[in-house]
């Protein structure tokens, strides 16, 4: 037997640094597999996987700082409108709409705030599924209100749909009442 123990631990050491070599490469492959998909995906040298990883998340920090100052930019847009709103006594005003049918056509009146433009486009999807044709749209805009006029007819001219306006104002103010709350 053999006593020394520098022998004994020898092989012991070997191994640990083999284990040791075998998660090191485990861990950059699964670092490497995080990347996001390139057209080519060759193999590449471990030096070329870090380095690739390493210029990765240097992008994704960049990104992140540059979301950072537009959130910043927009919160403080935000809290200066908020104020203006204090100091002038105005209230974000809620939209509002006035529906005008005259035989088969209708002229909607549609005011919202600047930063409500989905209300319009969310009104006309609603003028369409209930099969009103638009003639024609347009705005106007006056400071932070937007004026909307919408002139469209229900129905044909030989058959007006005479329970189509009624129908669209109710599903108009459902919707606009649902928006505001």
């Amino acid at each position: 037997m053999n006593d020394n123990p520098n022998v004994s631990s020898r092989p012991d050491r070997k191994v640990i640094e083999r284990n040791r070599r075998t998660q090191m490469k485990a861990l950059y492959s699964e670092l490497y597999s995080l990347l996001p998909r390139h057209s080519s995906r060759e193999s590449k040298s471990l030096p070329d996987q870090l380095h690739e990883a390493a210029s990765y998340i240097k992008k994704l920090q960049i990104n992140l700082e540059r979301m950072k100052e537009k959130k910043d930019s927009l919160m403080s847009v935000e809290r200066l409108r908020n104020t203006r709103s204090r100091m002038t006594g105005k209230v974000p005003k809620s939209p509002q709409i006035q529906i005008h049918e005259m035989g088969s056509s209708l002229v909607i009146g549609l005011t919202t705030e600047s930063n409500s433009r989905f209300l319009f486009t969310q009104t006309i999807r609603v003028l369409q599924e209930e099969g009103a044709e638009i003639v024609n749209a347009g705005f106007s805009v006056v400071d932070d209100t937007v004026f909307h006029i919408i002139n469209l007819t229900i129905g044909h001219e030989s058959a007006p749909d005479y329970g189509g306006g009624r129908r669209i104002s109710e599903r108009l103010n459902k919707f606009l009442n649902d928006a505001d709350a």
